[in-house]
């Protein structure tokens, strides 16, 4: 039987047959919000409050600081540290009501989610979807290698790489060895440079005490970016002097290559180059991500939902599309707004103002992104800055980048924790824990276990 209850008094509630998914009975608004990324949390924390009932939905229950997912992958950070459950972080939040569900499809002439726990009505639909991995249709490389894209993604890599470090204890054959040891990250933007700085100073650093079997120079990371600069969305300076940063760490850096197939031992590139490594970390690219139910001539390049500058999806009066997801594509931005957190929680906000204001039937203005600079960190002491016409490097940088970063971590406890692994890292080198909680496999060893 479907059940519903009444929740007008916290402490008292009566069960109605009439929705599938169990909600607070309400004659409030209701906005759902599918994904509690940047946007979605940015937009639950406006409409606190408010008189809206708002729903968040989300496959999992708590939100993750994926800035920082590279730090876990290396053991700079537990995965606790950059997590916060919805439901510690909406506490007190009368108007918001948290289901951990994954929707599956939108039918919008009714109004109505599939989630696969049940069903959701809705008045307001925003999507807040985000972005998956987008290895651009080569299985292969999907098989074998490990994108970063959420907590599990980085907890993954940690126990491919001990485990690989582990093996190469083991074996006597030297060509197992080398590939055990080698790494090759795809992608030089922020993911892929913040990944090999920090893969650099666990072999200089970590390897060395951890593993003194084998010298560290045996430790190779490449970094294989397609066309012929890092960062290409920063400034040149910001480019040159990561390009610096990663060769004083010894990584080392192919331009002008793209990866054409992976069997988990063989980097195959475009050009003809191969490289021995059991360790791929893909940061090339990412696509969108949404459930079925948008007409996909409303759906552009990278699989974002085309909207308008209110963000409202082209063709619907009640569904809006919201961070990585949401592409406004006008003269001024062709490919849409860039696919980064400050966008995200800028999108989020604005829509929580507009969504008040047109449930009172009152104007809206346009969506104008301010762009307040990006910035990327190479290591300890080791970062890039572009804030406007000041464009600068080094210390001073890194030290503003963990500033950001630090007070944009959701509670109190996860920045207190962030910043004592810091400090101690910054004084020490240290890492975390080391530890191999569980076995981890590649998808190809899942799906074919002879290989």
């Amino acid at each position: 039987m479907n059940v519903n209850y009444s929740n007008n008094n916290a402490e008292e509630s009566a069960c109605k047959v009439t929705e599938t998914i169990c909600l607070p009975d309400s004659d409030l608004p209701r906005v759902v919000i599918i994904g509690g990324g940047f946007a979605g949390l940015a937009l639950t924390e406006k409409l606190k409050h408010k008189e809206i009932q708002v729903i968040l939905i989300d496959k999992n229950n708590f939100h993750q600081f994926q800035p920082l997912l590279y730090q876990v992958a290396t053991s700079a950070l537990e995965p606790d540290s950059i997590v916060f459950p919805f439901r510690k972080q909406f506490n007190g939040y009368k108007n918001v009501v948290f289901r951990l569900a994954e929707v599956e499809e939108i039918q919008a002439s009714s109004n109505i989610i599939v989630t696969d726990k049940g069903t959701v009505e809705y008045d307001y639909l925003v999507l807040a979807t985000g972005t998956t991995t987008n290895f651009f249709g080569m299985e292969n490389v999907e098989q074998n290698s490990l994108g970063m894209k959420d907590i599990r993604d980085s907890l993954n890599i940690r126990h491919l790489m001990l485990q690989n470090l582990e093996q190469a204890a083991i074996t006597c054959d030297d060509d197992e060895r080398d590939a055990l040891t080698n790494f090759v990250i795809v992608g030089g933007g922020p993911a892929g440079v913040e990944m090999a700085g920090a893969l650099a100073e666990f072999c200089k650093y970590i390897l060395p005490k951890d593993y003194p079997e084998y010298p560290s120079s045996i430790m190779n990371i490449y970094l294989i970016e397609a066309i012929d600069e890092l960062l290409s969305t920063m400034s040149e300076k910001a480019s040159t002097k990561t390009l610096k940063y990663l060769k004083d760490l010894d990584v080392k850096v192919l331009f002008n290559e793209s990866v054409s197939d992976y069997d988990g031992s063989i980097v195959t590139t475009k050009s003809g180059k191969t490289i021995f490594a059991k360790n791929l970390i893909w940061t090339a690219g990412v696509k969108g991500q949404f459930p079925k139910g948008i007409d996909e001539k409303h759906v552009v390049k990278g699989n974002r939902i085309r909207t308008g500058s209110f963000l409202m999806v082209e063709g619907y009066e009640n569904i809006f599309a919201i961070g990585d997801i949401a592409a406004i594509i006008t003269n001024e931005t062709p490919k849409g707004h860039p696919q980064v957190a400050q966008t995200a929680i800028q999108q989020g906000k604005y829509l929580g103002n507009s969504l008040l204001k047109i449930i009172n039937d009152e104007a809206v203005k346009p969506f104008e992104y301010k762009d307040k600079g990006s910035l990327a960190t190479v290591g300890k002491r080791k970062a890039v800055a572009d804030l406007g016409k000041f464009k600068f490097a080094g210390y001073f940088a890194w030290l503003l980048w963990s500033i950001v970063h630090l007070m944009s971590i959701s509670g109190f406890r996860n920045r207190l924790m962030v910043g004592f692994n810091w400090a101690v890292s910054y004084f020490t080198y240290e890492k975390s824990n080391r530890l191999i909680i569980r076995n981890f496999k590649p998808k190809s060893s899942v799906n074919n276990p002879k290989k």
